[in-house]
């Protein structure tokens, strides 16, 4: 039960900085938006299963 919610909490805080780092700095740059949210996406999957993955 505990590891489903820090799942759903570790996806909400994601997108929680995925949407703010829109908001405040990439509003007009479209690629740019792109290829930092591709790679805060490839941050939070790396320390997912660096630190909550359990085989």
């Amino acid at each position: 039960m505990t590891g489903n919610l820090f799942r759903v909490l570790f996806i909400v805080v994601m997108i929680a900085v995925i949407v703010s780092v829109d908001i405040l700095y990439l509003r007009h740059h479209f690629a740019t938006r792109l290829i930092v949210n591709i790679g805060i996406v490839a941050v939070f999957v790396t320390v997912y299963f660096i630190f909550f993955k359990k085989s």
